[in-house]
């Protein structure tokens, strides 16, 4: 697992996957079946690893929180780059801080906040973390509202941040007038589209960000990390393609719920048995899941497609 202090390559190495994570019925950590997705993204040369919104980390209990930051370090292997995520409330996130103070983790993303925030005050809760935690954050910037971007600067030039998820919801992605200003101000290099797909095509347009956040990356590796190249070369067109591969189960995920439906493809997909989602959340219903299936199992075997067709180039 990686451990050295974060630079802005590191960011661009891969897409980021944010995957769920896998409980038994009892809500234990399923050890088997979450070192078997990690094994799928890691063979196919995803090297960076996000435990967050997908993994349903905002209601993680604190007696089973340092289990999980040692789950998570263990499944990755050689140079994979581990990210835990804390909050997101302050009180969570300083509980969070002192066990994470004890692990190597090179920085921990902290969950967007849900409750009341002014802009010093977010600010003085972050360097509270971070100076708790022993190593820098990466914000999950979903609501302009909480930071401006000269506060996020603040914040990236005093060394307690070292990235940004972004995450900010716009109907033009490429017209985004607070992502702008953001690029601005902070160095374009450690700024990642934080929603998946659907945005990452308009925000690499307009502003070469570093890499993109994925969750449908776990389910197709390979598709995803063309989606990267072909944003990278600029190669929008081609972009548009291959994220139309994408789209079905994005769209699933948007109509239902985006974790449920995540969580749960990676089970119908063969993948791994990603078992009962942790409340405040359930797994999809009967009703839910034959769309779900399909949409998955289409995504996963055209990616199977690719491996077997660069194996074959091999």
């Amino acid at each position: 697992m990686k451990t050295t202090p974060v630079l802005p390559e590191d960011l661009s190495r891969s897409v980021i996957a944010v995957p769920p994570l896998a409980r038994t019925e009892s809500l234990a950590i399923f050890e088997l079946a979450n070192r078997r997705l990690t094994d799928h993204l890691l063979s196919a040369g995803i090297s960076t690893i996000l435990f967050g919104g997908n993994a349903n980390l905002h209601n993680v209990r604190l007696d089973e929180y340092e289990d999980v930051l040692d789950g998570i370090a263990a499944w990755g292997r050689g140079e994979t780059w581990v990210i835990p995520s804390a909050g997101p409330d302050w009180g969570k996130a300083m509980d969070q801080a002192s066990i994470l103070a004890r692990k190597s983790f090179p920085a921990t993303m902290l969950l967007p906040p849900g409750g009341p925030t002014d802009e010093e005050g977010y600010v003085r809760g972050v360097r509270d973390f971070v100076g708790a935690a022993g190593h820098p954050a990466i914000l999950y910037l979903k609501d302009p509202s909480v930071l401006s971007p000269d506060a996020v600067a603040r914040l990236v030039d005093g060394g307690e941040v070292v990235s940004i998820k972004y995450g900010v919801q716009h109907p033009v992605p490429d017209e985004d007038p607070y992502l702008a200003a953001l690029v601005e101000t902070v160095d374009r290099r450690r700024i990642v589209s934080g929603m998946g797909e659907r945005p990452a095509i308009g925000h690499f347009r307009a502003h070469d960000l570093a890499s993109f956040t994925s969750g449908a990356v776990c389910l197709a590796p390979r598709v995803a990390t063309r989606l990267l190249a072909a944003m990278r070369a600029h190669d929008f067109e081609e972009a548009r393609l291959i994220r139309a591969r994408i789209l079905p189960l994005e769209d699933l995920r948007d109509a239902i719920q985006p974790i449920r439906v995540l969580h749960d493809a990676v089970t119908l997909s063969g993948i791994a048995d990603m078992g009962r989602l942790s409340p405040y959340l359930s797994n999809l219903d009967e009703g839910e899941r034959p769309a779900v299936a399909a949409a998955a199992k289409a995504l996963y075997d055209y990616d199977a497609d690719l491996a077997r067709m660069g194996d074959a180039a091999d």
